[in-house]
């Protein structure tokens, strides 16, 4: 379940995703799977070759990539692995600003 975002920038990321842009967004997020992890961020773009690529320079593996009927291709970033790349695309912003809130 995701929250401590809005409709507004969910739209963004979605359009820019549309566009074929490399696009970020961090949430909150409550999963049972993980749940060490608070935060996640979705990294998603709709030219699956270039998110591959993207992912690549990371370490990420393609079959991480999900791909579902509705769209937005995107990798979840989680823990240590966020915060690193986050620091690296210059978006730890993202991360720091949802932290803020929580205080």
């Amino acid at each position: 379940m995701a929250f401590g975002i809005n409709r507004e920038q969910l739209q963004e990321w979605k359009k820019k995703i549309e566009n074929g842009e490399i696009a970020f967004l961090t949430h909150y997020w409550i999963d049972d799977r993980f749940p060490q992890y608070s935060t996640v961020t979705k990294v998603g773009c709709s030219d699956i070759q270039k998110l591959k690529q993207w992912g690549k320079q990371y370490g990420l593996k393609e079959e991480w990539i999900h791909n579902r009927k509705a769209g937005y291709p995107h990798f979840d970033l989680l823990g240590q692995h966020q915060e690193q790349i986050l620091k690296e695309e210059g978006k730890i912003d993202q991360l720091n600003n949802l932290m803020l809130k929580k205080n």
